[in-house]
């Protein structure tokens, strides 16, 4: 099985030693309960949704070598609600994400972000309806908010409030590891149903 993380540096491991980083823990904690899963690192720090949608065939070109179930991980976003950026554009690029994602049969969880309460409530409704509404598209697994938990939470984030730390970032791989494995079940089965068809 073979996971891509499509990200930016919450996913990344921003500010963390490579141990430490959300998709290492994110492995170890599928390892640990008999799930055996590569990572494909797909996230840069500093992304933006259309930073991330710009790279997306190349990432899955990559994949084409490999044998196997693929299902992808979508953490896109935050950096769009902290430049303030048109959210219409980021609805754009997240459903054009999604939908190339859906045009090569790979199962996909949608992990939503809220905005930066600075920019204003309007602007913050504005920007979680575009997840909600992303999210309830068939087929995909929704996770509401990949730092649940964890924002703005003293002990958990780093020096500059954004970032999570060690702690914080074992609080995101326990609460998303049950969409993961949802995720990874998805893709087992789909592709277990191509094989029976072929």
């Amino acid at each position: 099985m073979r996971l891509v993380v499509l990200g930016d540096s919450l996913s990344s491991g921003y500010g963390l030693p490579h141990a430490e980083g959300f998709e290492v823990q994110l492995a170890a904690a599928l390892a640990a309960r008999g799930v055996r899963v590569r990572i494909v690192d797909a996230a840069v720090s500093g992304d933006t949704s259309a930073d991330g949608l710009a790279r997306l065939d190349w990432v899955l070109d990559g994949l084409r070598d490999g044998t196997g179930p693929v299902a992808a991980l979508v953490e896109l976003g935050a950096n769009d609600g902290l430049r303030g950026l048109p959210v219409a554009d980021m609805r754009r690029n997240l459903a054009a994400i999604l939908d190339r994602l859906a045009a090569r049969q790979i199962p996909v969880l949608l992990a939503g972000m809220y905005a930066p309460p600075n920019m204003g409530p309007g602007y913050e409704k504005r920007f979680r309806a575009v997840y909600a509404a992303l999210g309830a598209r068939k087929g995909v697994i929704y996770e509401p908010f990949f730092l649940a938990g964890v924002a703005r939470v003293p002990g958990l984030v780093q020096a500059d409030g954004l970032h999570p730390n060690p702690a914080g970032v074992r609080r995101v791989v326990a609460e998303i590891l049950p969409y993961v494995q949802r995720l990874i079940a998805r893709a087992d089965a789909s592709a277990a149903d191509r094989t029976a068809r072929q």
